[in-house]
């Protein structure tokens, strides 16, 4: 939904602490709430905004990939559903209810008294991206084995025809309390309802297909949008696509996490790409043209006369792209000078002649032993 920064939204500072970003939550909701804007669309979105931004930002997990990848990490550029924007209002309100305590009836007003509300769990699955998927970003269709809602029953876990009554036990709180009398006087204990599990109802005639759990196993085609730039182990969010929660409660999230195909020929470096480029020795004495592998196939690259073995020519731009959009990378194309192994008789007394002559003695200068001394720490 969102694109603004989360930080922004809930006007705090990136170093903020999980109690202040709980407050700051706090205030925005209350500000934006439905009950005390009735019939305003622009607060309604503010009021999901900040919402989104809460759910992203208490959790360490999402927190840590959101400073690390910016929205493209929880899914929120990603497109295709990835991230928190997803949210409905009675998502909002099972999940972050007991954050407003007494505020408005127990956050919802005449939405009624809070029950528990199910939420399925998450699943984690692994996705394999070679370079060329990862430099321009790619749709993956996944197969997903999962809990998904009963289609017999909508999820409801009734059987056709039957209906909810509110659980005896609990008079529909979805909760009990004990009093207990102990030396201190009397304490008062409050705990989840056995018998309806805290939905304060029960399936007056469950349904024969999923026994009253609402949910079936069964497999589902995701569709995945993967933004260009992204890295081996990063992990990205699909909201409401993990297990589906029991009798109509709120699917978990599906979490993707990225892995690199090796490359034949190509070594990731950040956003840089690095080739090892073998050429003879005349090819690096007389110059020479020749081909590189890059992302997209070949690419032509001269090499200038007297070449020596260690330097690095650049390929501006034939790396890859950020995942945050912050440019592209380069390709690093590292020379080196062959030598041969097995000579023949005549290729022998070539070399023996030319060992000696003044040209083919080593003579670096000192522009030269400081890049190749630069060019090993960087490699090492």
């Amino acid at each position: 939904m969102s694109k603004r920064d989360y930080y922004e939204i809930l006007e705090i500072e990136r170093n903020a602490s999980e109690a202040e970003i709980k407050k700051a939550y706090r205030k925005m909701a209350l500000r934006y709430h439905p009950d005390k804007n009735p019939d305003d669309k622009s607060a309604e979105e503010k009021f999901k905004e900040a919402a989104e931004a809460y759910e992203v930002l208490s959790n360490p997990d999402k927190k840590a990939r959101y400073d690390r990848y910016g929205h493209a990490g929880v899914g929120g550029a990603a497109g295709g559903g990835f991230g928190g924007g997803g949210m409905s209002m009675d998502d909002i309100f099972s999940q972050f209810g007991d954050i407003f305590g007494g505020a408005f009836g127990g956050f919802g007003g005449s939405r009624g008294q809070r029950r528990r509300v199910n939420k399925g769990s998450n699943l984690r699955v692994k996705v394999k991206l070679n370079l060329r998927e990862i430099a321009n970003g790619v749709e993956k269709k996944i197969k997903v084995n999962k809990y998904v809602s009963c289609k017999h029953c909508e999820g409801t876990g009734a059987d056709n025809g039957s209906s909810y009554a509110t659980c005896s036990t609990c008079n529909g709180s979805g909760h009990i309390t004990q009093v207990t009398n102990t030396f201190l006087g009397q304490m008062q204990t409050s705990s989840t309802c056995p018998s309806c599990g805290g939905e304060g109802r029960i399936i007056t005639k469950k349904c024969n297909h999923c026994q009253g759990n609402g949910v079936i196993r069964d497999e589902e085609i995701i569709s995945l949008n993967i933004p260009a730039g992204v890295a081996e182990g990063m992990q990205l969010s699909l909201s409401g696509k993990g297990n589906a929660g029991a009798r109509g409660g709120i699917p978990g999230d599906l979490i993707v996490l990225v892995e690199e195909e090796k490359h034949p020929e190509l070594e990731r470096d950040g956003n840089n790409l690095i080739h090892n480029l073998f050429i003879s020795f005349p090819q690096a004495a007389l110059g020479a043209q020749v081909e590189v592998p890059t992302i997209d196939g070949k690419a032509r690259m001269k090499i200038t006369p007297g070449t020596q073995s260690g330097k690095v020519l650049r390929l501006k731009g034939k790396g890859l792209p950020s995942v945050n959009s912050y440019g592209t990378g380069d390709l690093l194309v590292n020379i080196n000078v062959w030598t041969p192994k097995n000579l023949s008789k005549e290729e022998t007394q070539i070399l023996e002649k030319l060992e000696n002559a003044e040209n083919f003695q080593p003579n670096p200068t000192a522009s030269e032993k400081s890049y190749f001394d630069k060019m090993k720490d960087f490699f090492n």
